[in-house]
């Protein structure tokens, strides 16, 4: 008889063996299935994290110039960068916003034309507004129009806070007039967004241009152009990882020359987010690992017990002249013809035990957003499909070596 039919004729006569070796397959395939799915997880949500968050880098120094920042900026380390070129600018048909509580009796009068902060925006020259702390955590938002980009560099463009453009009954498509600092060159500026910052006032009276509804960014070319001058208060620098940052700080010395500046480093946000995500990973990978090895050794001792069992079905075959190779491959058949139907049920209910467990582990870490959704995939099914394969033989090949050192007479005789 062919021993893939004998194999499953075993299977149907010995229905609670078959029952066993289906149940402990189940759990198995879960359990890796799950680990998969919560490694993939992690995985696209650390990515995701990386390109959202990454690592801001903070350059400071004399030599720090836009040509400089620009040159850094190109390094392949680097994947955005934002100068900040700031400057008092005098409104030309503009009304700031002033401050709601009462001026100090040692504050400059109104009339004080010679301190444009006074009376004045504060002009802020970017290349990425989204990479501006307040954007980039939500806490300011673009309300119309668009925000500013490294696009806009060469073109005069400005955003202005909804509260400002309120007053002055300005919307996203109109211009404003800007005026350096000593008044002597006017520039005019598209509004091509409007930005809504929710942070209060201050409590004590301020000059208008340190007002947050005061606040303008604009192309750090076009603020350069207007007289504010090409050295920037600081840079920063989005780099992917934290690796980056040692080779960065080389990159930087080479460019600035030296090391007469300042470098820091800020990466608590990435480590708020992709250190709980790798210590999640981590363990979903030494989860697959454990597994598949109680598995193979659980299904071992199973197999073994089961030859020592079928020890006089193995001495008649072997008198009628069965090779024992096969009797060895009946075995491997039976485990894994059981395969198919475990992963195909443990599709089922691997994609909800691995939400729930990633769900459970990261809400013990602090500053983590949930899981993404878990998706499954075709090359999931297949890895689990390829582990089980070798559960498989390791489970049956291994106790099935003691298949080779039997003898029919012995065994039919110890029978009688």
């Amino acid at each position: 008889m062919n021993f893939v039919k004998r194999a499953a004729l075993s299977l149907v006569a010995r229905r609670a063996k078959t029952a066993l070796l289906l149940g402990i397959f189940l759990v198995i395939c879960t359990l890796l299935l799950g680990g998969f799915l919560l490694q993939g997880a992690t995985s696209r949500q650390e990515a995701e994290a990386q390109r959202r968050i990454g690592v801001d880098v903070t350059v400071r120094g004399d030599r720090l110039t836009l040509a400089t920042a620009a040159a850094l900026g190109s390094s392949p380390l680097v994947e955005r960068y934002n100068p900040l070129l700031r400057g008092a600018a005098k409104p030309s048909g503009l009304t700031p916003l002033t401050s709601d509580v009462p001026k100090p009796d040692d504050a400059k009068p109104d009339d004080a034309t010679d301190d444009p902060g006074h009376n004045g925006l504060m002009l802020n020259g970017i290349r990425d507004s989204e990479m501006l702390l307040d954007f980039a955590s939500g806490r300011s938002r673009i309300v119309a129009g668009r925000a500013l980009t490294e696009k806009d560099a060469g073109r005069r463009v400005v955003l202005l806070e909804r509260r400002l453009a309120d007053k002055n009954e300005l919307k996203a498509g109109d211009t404003v007039g800007l005026r350096s600092s000593d008044g002597r060159r006017t520039e005019t500026f598209e509004i091509i967004g409007l930005y809504e910052d929710p942070r209060p006032d201050p409590s004590q009276w301020v000059a208008p241009s340190e007002l947050i509804a005061n606040q303008v960014y604009a192309p750090a070319p076009a603020v350069s152009a207007l007289g504010f001058g090409t050295k920037p208060s600081t840079a920063v620098f989005k780099i992917g990882s934290p690796e980056r940052a040692e080779r960065l700080h080389a990159e930087a010395a080479r460019v600035l020359g030296g090391d007469g500046f300042r470098f820091d480093v800020n990466d608590k946000a990435f480590r708020d987010q992709v250190l709980p995500l790798r210590r999640v990973g981590a363990f979903a990978g030494s989860l697959l690992w454990l597994i598949a090895l109680s598995g193979a050794v659980i299904l071992g001792l199973i197999v073994l017990l089961t030859i020592k069992e079928r020890r006089d079905e193995l001495g008649m075959l072997l008198a009628l002249g069965e090779k024992k190779w096969k009797l060895i491959a009946q075995h491997t058949v039976e485990v894994t013809a059981l395969l198919l139907p475990a992963l195909a049920v443990a599709a089922l209910g691997a994609q909800s035990f691995a939400e729930e467990a990633g769900e459970t582990l990261l809400a013990r870490e602090e500053h983590t957003a949930s899981l993404p959704e878990v998706r499954m995939e075709a090359a999931d099914l297949g890895r689990v499909a390829g582990i089980g394969l070798g559960i498989s033989l390791v489970a049956t090949v291994v106790p099935g070596v003691g298949i080779l050192r039997l003898h029919p007479r012995s065994i039919l005789t110890d029978t009688e």
